[in-house]
């Protein structure tokens, strides 16, 4: 009799232990990362080009982590010159209207409306509110007459 009491306060003690570890173990700080840094990677754009001429920008957004609700942006802000910069499917930007991203591998094209030097910032955003700009400059290509 005396053995099953002894057997008993030590399987009580054993489930007292087991009982608080699990209620040790759970919490509910659970930290799900959503937002991963990013960044727009472009092939070498021309610096020059006359007026009406247009070059083609290619992008490709690179994910540092995958969250698959994560939308992207783009706006652009254009401080010096005249120009229009237009999606591939056509789409004309306005400047700093927010417009998302075709994918993950797109084309831009800026066309120049000036002799002027012109200054295109675009700005990349996630859904997070983590931003990435470029800034692509181009100077007019005069043609020498003769």
């Amino acid at each position: 009799m005396y053995m099953k009491n002894v057997i008993y306060k030590m399987l009580t003690g054993c489930y007292m232990v087991v009982a608080l570890l699990l209620v040790g173990a759970c919490s509910d700080n659970v930290d799900i990362q959503q937002s991963y840094p990013f960044s727009i990677e472009t092939m070498p754009v021309p610096k020059k080009l006359k007026v009406g001429e247009t070059a083609e920008i290619r992008c490709q957004l690179h994910r540092d982590g995958r969250f698959e609700e994560t939308k992207y942006f783009i706006r652009y802000f254009q401080p010096d010159g005249v120009g229009t910069l237009k999606m591939s499917d056509g789409t004309v930007l306005l400047p700093n209207d927010l417009y998302p991203l075709p994918g993950e591998t797109f084309r831009l094209y800026y066309t120049s409306a000036s002799i002027d030097q012109q200054t295109v910032d675009v700005y990349f955003q996630d859904s997070f509110g983590t931003l990435q700009q470029l800034t692509f400059s181009f100077n007019n290509s005069r043609e020498k007459e003769e």
